[in-house]
């Protein structure tokens, strides 16, 4: 299976514990050293990089991105045990109703086969997590993933969802956004359910809802989701907060992703992912 190896995942191994909504400082909710657009709002828009976690990065002044992998010897192979095993070992995990266990279990231990992501498919919200870069406007806002070079468009204009998008079952949901003080508010609906919440086979239903929070504080992004499914889950689950730091090098950008061929799932011999 050829794919890069900073997967979509990667965004769930970069989580900060959290089992609140995102935290406002009294720094950020006066606004005091946040960027703002004419139209004065706070400015997302940026390049930027991973920070924390599992998986560090460090910016130099040449806008060079050195990653680090918070593994026992720091190989690629140990990273995807590891990180497996702490996802698992997560107390923060959604509650599913107790019929829906059983699949989980299954999902998981036969996760080099059932994880959509292994097949070359989409990782979809919230599982992709915060984007890499924003371009923001007045009436919408654009995130763009280095994952497979995916991208959204989120109208923050006041709409409404779209009557016709909103019904469809898509990987990244049908999405608008709103302004709630120094936070960006995105609910997203529309969902398939092919797509996964994380990597231990927490799937979900069409009837997801995503409700994701953004805010700014200096050089620092914060980002967290939350995850609203009846049909499977006995209460919305709030994912790990996730924090990022901005890269201000002008040249910093996305490279091109190269196409993702699977041709390893036909000769798997274990269950073990990597």
């Amino acid at each position: 299976m050829k794919r890069r190896f900073f997967s979509s995942s990667v965004a769930a191994v970069t989580a900060v514990a959290a089992l609140l909504l995102i935290p406002i400082s009294s720094a950020a909710a006066q606004g005091i050293g946040i960027p703002r657009t004419a139209d004065g709002k706070p400015d997302l828009s940026g390049f930027w990089a991973a920070g924390g976690g599992l998986l560090t990065s460090q910016v130099d002044a040449g806008g060079n991105v050195t990653i680090t992998l918070g593994a026992r010897d720091a190989s690629p192979v140990n990273f995807e045990r590891d990180s497996g095993l702490r996802q698992r070992a997560d107390s923060n995990r959604p509650i599913y109703k107790p019929e829906f266990w059983d699949k989980v279990q299954h999902l998981d231990e036969n996760g080099n086969v059932e994880d959509p992501t292994f097949g070359c498919m989409p990782a979809g919200v919230p599982r992709i997590g915060p984007p890499d870069k924003i371009l923001q406007t007045p009436t919408e806002i654009v995130f763009l993933y280095q994952s497979r070079n995916t991208f959204r468009l989120i109208p923050i204009d006041g709409r409404p969802h779209h009557p016709e998008k909103s019904l469809d079952q898509t990987w990244m949901g049908d999405s608008v956004g709103r302004w709630e003080a120094g936070t960006l508010v995105i609910d997203t609906i529309g969902f398939n359910d092919v797509s996964w919440l994380d990597w231990p086979g927490y799937f979900h239903s069409e009837q997801m809802r995503v409700t994701e929070r953004l805010y700014r504080e200096g050089n620092t992004l914060h980002y967290q989701a939350t995850v609203e499914d009846p049909v499977v889950l006995m209460k919305p689950w709030i994912r790990n907060s996730v924090i990022r730091t901005i890269n201000t090098d002008p040249n910093a950008a996305l490279i091109e992703d190269p196409p993702c061929d699977e041709r390893d799932l036909e000769h798997l011999v274990t269950k073990e992912r990597g």
